[in-house]
Order: C-alpha cells, then sequence, then structure tokens
C-alpha cells in the first residue's frame, strides 16, 4: 500500500521537485499551498497530484486539513515541512511582524504539522517528517536575522522530535539546502549572484532535483536507521 505523504509549500521550486520526487517513489502525495490559486490549479493539472490551501502558520488551520487529508486520501505516513517566507532586513530596520511572520510560518508551521501528524505516526509505528532547514540557518546571513533564526530553530526541533520518535518507528530528519536555482535566487540581482557563486566550491548553484533526492533518502524505508540528522546539500559552501 502506497504511503501518503504531505508537502508544504509543494506545489513549486523546491517543493515542486519533493513532491514529484515522493511521487516517483511510489507515495501518494498531497501538496500544500498557500498563494496562488491558479497556479496550484495549473500544478495539479500538469503532475496530477492534489493541491490543498491553507496557512501552515495557522495551528487550527493545519489540524483541520491534515484530518481533511486523513479521511479523503488517507492517514499520513510522511510529511516534508517545506513552506517558508522570507521578510529580509537588518535589524534597525525590522518590523516585529517581520520577525513575527516568519517564525509563525517557518519554525512554527513544523510544530503545527508535527502535532496534526506525529501522534498518528506513533500509534501505528512508522513515519517520516523531514524539515528543511537553510544554511543560512547553519552559518547565518546578514539581513536575516528572522529566517537565520527559524531555520536554526528547525535544526534544534529535529533533534528533539527524533527522540521522541525514535523507538516508535517515526524518524525526523533535516536537509539544509545552500543556494538553489529557483525563482526565488533568479531575481537576486546578476552581480549579487556571481559572488554568491563564487563562493560555493564546486562551482554552481543546486538544482531543486538535488534536494528532492536527498528528501526521497530520508522518506524511504531505507532510512529507518537515520534520525535526528541534518543533510547539507549545499555544494561545499559551509561544512561543519
Amino acid at each position: 500500500m502506497a504511503r501518503i505523504a504531505v508537502v508544504t509549500g509543494g506545489s513549486r521550486g523546491i517543493g515542486e521537485a519533493i513532491s514529484l520526487a515522493l511521487k516517483d517513489m511510489g507515495a501518494t502525495v498531497v501538496a500544500n499551498y498557500c498563494g496562488n490559486d491558479e497556479k496550484a490549479r495549473e500544478f495539479t493539472a500538469r503532475t496530477g497530484i492534489p493541491a490543498y490551501k491553507w496557512d501552515v502558520g495557522d495551528h487550527q488551520a493545519c489540524l483541520d486539513s491534515c484530518a481533511q487529508i486523513a479521511e479523503e486520501v488517507g492517514p499520513i505516513d510522511i510529511v516534508v515541512n517545506n513552506a517558508g517566507i522570507t521578510r529580509d532586513g537588518t535589524l534597525a530596520r525590522m518590523q516585529y511582524c517581520d520577525w513575527d511572520d516568519v517564525m509563525r510560518v517557518n519554525l512554527g508551521g513544523c510544530f503545527n504539522m508535527a502535532k496534526a501528524t506525529f501522534p498518528g505516526m506513533v500509534e501505528r509505528g512508522w513515519g517520516r517528517i523531514v524539515n528543511i532547514g537553510s544554511i543560512n540557518g547553519q552559518a547565518g546571513q546578514y539581513g536575516q536575522v528572522n529566517y537565520a533564526a527559524a531555520k536554526s530553530g528547525i535544526h534544534g526541533f529535529t533533534k528533539a522530535l527524533a527522540q521522541e520518535g525514535a523507538k516508535k518507528g517515526v524518524t525526523v530528519n533535516a536537509i539544509a539546502p545552500g543556494y538553489i536555482d529557483t525563482d526565488m535566487v533568479a531575481a537576486v540581482p546578476a552581480p549579487v549572484l556571481e559572488k554568491i557563486v563564487a563562493k560555493i566550491p564546486v562551482g554552481r548553484l543546486g538544482h531543486a532535483e538535488e534536494i528532492a533526492r536527498g528528501v526521497a533518502f530520508l522518506c524511504s524505508e531505507d532510512a529507518g536507521f537515520v534520525t535526528g540528522s541534518t543533510m547539507s546539500i549545499n555544494g561545499g559552501q559551509h561544512m561543519y
């Protein structure tokens, strides 16, 4: 029987690549989104993967939507917490709402989705949670005290929750992507992007599919002895 997987922010960019990789692995995938309805419909028409709309930063919405998916599709076995936002700015210019929004979605979304799905995984004796962190949560980044703090928090959240699930057949891991050739990175001015690439030892941006392959492994049966780990996929830009 196919595993049921939910990928938050799963209809665009890295999330879309993850959704497709899990589908190719044989999972029944549901993609979450919170923005453009037209693009979500196009994604579903092109991939055959249903897209459900809710805000992962809304605790009750996560509980309700995951319950709906469990009823309509089946019990959720795999969660990939990929949804995230940026509200960049130096501390001097950053407003509290910029801090709060990023923490609510990027870190709070991981908590909300775990509350909605982790108990069921434990009860059934099998589950996979993969949280998407960031190189900037490991190394920090100028103008991103909110984003770096949230992503760093994801890495700690992962290690703590992994200890709760380890004996129950539920693994919890994280992936920390470096700079990937998504639309967000493509919008960076060319001179700035050149400086970023110059700091990557392999000499290029990463591809969304490279992140997706790492997620697919961590969600597989073969990864049952991997938990509490962070896989860094960043072209050697940050090593520790």
